[in-house]
This record gives C-alpha cells, structure tokens and sequence, in this order.
C-alpha cells in the first residue's frame, strides 16, 4: 500500500513539474515577445517622443554607461509573466482550488516574495550577461529565466503550494 502512495506521490510530482516547466516555456517566450516589442516599437516610440523630458532620458532612454530601456523592459515583461504565471501555478499545476481572501492572500505574497527574489536574480544575470560579456539579448534571457525558474519551483513546491498550512 505504501509503495502504491509513493507511486501516485512520484507521478504527481511529475505532472507538476512537466506543467510547471511548460508554462515556465510559454512565459519565458512571452517574456521575450515583451522585450522584443520594447525593444522595436515602444522604446524608440517613448525615446523619440519623450527622450528630451530629463526623467524619460536618465531612466527609460538613456544608453550610457547602462542599456536603460532593455533594464526596463526586462522588469515590465517579469512582471507580466509572474502575474500570469501565478495563475497557471495555483490552480493547474498545483491544483488550488479555494479561491477565499485568505489562502490565496497568504499564497500571493508568498509567491511574490519569492518571485521577488528570482526576479532579482533574472535582472541581475541578464544585466550581467548583456551589459558586461555583450551576450545577445536572446541568449541572456533564456539563461536568466531559466535559472530563475528552476529556483521558482522548488521554492513554489515547498512553501507556497504545499497543502499544509
């Protein structure tokens, strides 16, 4: 009998982590699509028209010494995706059901103390991989993202989604 509950146990680890890492895939390519249109339509549309108000220059357009509009838009598009990502977590991957103020409260600052935390790390890398090695925005991205959301999980799994409250 036990060993039947740790079969069902291991099956269902793994289902979560199939879809976990699977809607990780879709928001890290969201998260790409993000920058990509950041870094295309908005940034030269914000610099162009609003580059000469001194706030829109150091913090948004600004190229030197730091690449101000990939920084900014790297945050947007993980803030975005870990919104989105909440969702997917809580009630597909690990199966939440109640919806009530509470729980879900509890679980929202949770997960987002900890996205804080991977957050920091997928700015960081990122920044550090395309401002300092000159890697390609592309490859940075996935890199940062992935490493964060390897991170994500374990701690999703073990603090924020565990059945014991």
């Amino acid at each position: 009998m036990e060993e039947i509950n740790d079969i069902k146990k291991n099956d269902e680890i793994r289902k979560q982590i199939i879809l976990y890492f699977t809607f990780a895939i879709a928001m890290i390519l969201l998260n790409y699509l993000i920058q990509k249109l950041n870094q295309i339509i908005f940034a030269p549309y914000i610099c162009q028209n609003f580059g000469p108000i001194a706030l829109f220059q150091t913090f948004y357009c600004s190229t030197n010494p730091y690449n101000m509009p990939e920084l900014i838009g790297s945050i947007v598009a993980v803030g975005i995706t870990y919104v989105t990502k909440f969702v997917l977590d809580k009630f597909i991957v690990f199966k939440r059901k109640k919806i009530e103020l509470k729980e879900t409260s509890k679980e929202f600052f949770k997960y987002f103390g900890f996205a804080v935390i991977t957050t920091i790390i997928n700015i960081g890398i990122q920044f550090i991989l395309t401002n300092f090695f000159k890697t390609p925005l592309e490859v940075s991205v996935v890199i940062a993202l992935t490493i964060g959301y390897f991170t994500k999980f374990l701690l999703d799994r073990k603090y924020v989604f565990n059945k014991e409250y």
